[in-house]
């Protein structure tokens, strides 16, 4: 209605991070709920492959770019035509499709399509190679680690430039030739999808035809939204399992209801930490949560987890 797109620009007129967004250049607010839990547990690190479902109008792909940046690559993928950031690649289609998460698997398995290029012209991937040869001959000169460079790290989380620049170890190394082998070549998996609303031909209101508003609100029904994301939280999960990297991590949007805690069991039997989070951007109003899932197990059966 009238009066709700008045509050809704009202609101967003209003809001702190809305403005500070369109200062920085971002796609939308959004960003500050990426940016605020990398903050806090440095999920990326550079040259990573990231996967963002639902990556419409593409905030947390701007984001994504920025720490994985040299040698890194982003993909995003959403039910409607957006054009993703720079440095970004985008599918379009229904996630829900398993068709679409065959396309999407396929487009990771080749590791340097949709790669930026570093020095040179170098892919960073090449050096990942060169690097991984040279450990795995022994021919590569040990580094010896650094202190820790602030309070973060000596409160057990690495700082930023100790997460961007490690290199793997040995049984890092034989747990990534064995991720390769099986096509398990994500390192993190973003999700911040919503189930649109049904389109209804019989109307002209702008929230309801255009499919970006329609995936951007709520309906106003708990049960409903919170059954909707659900199931967009287990398409993911099932992506998770057959795509993302030992010790890959997994961050996914959820409305709260009666089936997250099952949903939460899920992510325990399949990583190492599971954390709830509802950043300080999230509107206090919103029933709106994320699930972080941190460093992936190995040797997990895909029923315990999916329950195929």
């Amino acid at each position: 209605s009238s009066s709700s797109s008045t509050r809704w620009k009202a609101r967003q007129t209003n809001d702190a991070y809305a403005r500070e967004a369109r200062v920085a250049g971002l796609k939308s607010r959004a960003a500050f709920k990426l940016l605020e839990i990398h903050s806090k547990y440095r999920i990326f690190r550079r040259g990573d492959t990231v996967v963002d479902l639902g990556f419409a109008p593409g905030s947390w792909s701007q984001v994504a770019v920025s720490k994985t940046n040299p040698g890194g690559r982003v993909v995003g993928i959403d039910v409607i035509p957006a054009q993703p950031p720079p440095g970004a690649n985008a599918l379009q289609g229904n996630f829900l499709s398993m068709e679409m998460r065959d396309r999407l698997r396929e487009f990771v398995g080749d590791q340097d399509q949709g790669r930026v290029g570093t020095r040179g012209g170098i892919l960073q991937r090449q050096v990942n190679d060169s690097i991984k040869q040279d450990e795995l001959t022994g021919e590569a000169e040990t580094q010896e680690e650094q202190p820790a460079a602030n309070e973060a790290a000596v409160a057990g989380v690495p700082a930023e430039d100790e997460i961007l620049e490690r290199h793997p170890d040995h049984e890092e190394l034989a747990e990534q030739v064995s991720d390769e082998e099986n096509g398990r070549v994500v390192n993190v998996v973003l999700s911040d999808m919503s189930e649109p609303w049904p389109l209804l031909t019989s109307t002209r209101i702008k929230s309801v035809n255009i499919p970006y508003l329609r995936m951007m609100n709520t309906s106003g029904m708990a049960f409903r939204d919170h059954a909707g994301s659900m199931d967009l939280c287990m398409a993911a999960l099932e992506f998770c399992y057959t795509t993302l990297a030992t010790n890959g991590h997994f961050l996914t949007k959820f409305y709260m209801g009666a089936e997250d805690q099952i949903f939460e069991k899920r992510l325990r039997r399949l990583f190492h930490k599971v954390h709830r989070i509802k950043p300080d951007s999230s509107r206090k109003e919103s029933k709106e949560a994320y699930f972080l899932a941190l460093r992936r197990k190995v040797d997990v059966s895909r029923e315990a987890v999916l329950g195929d």
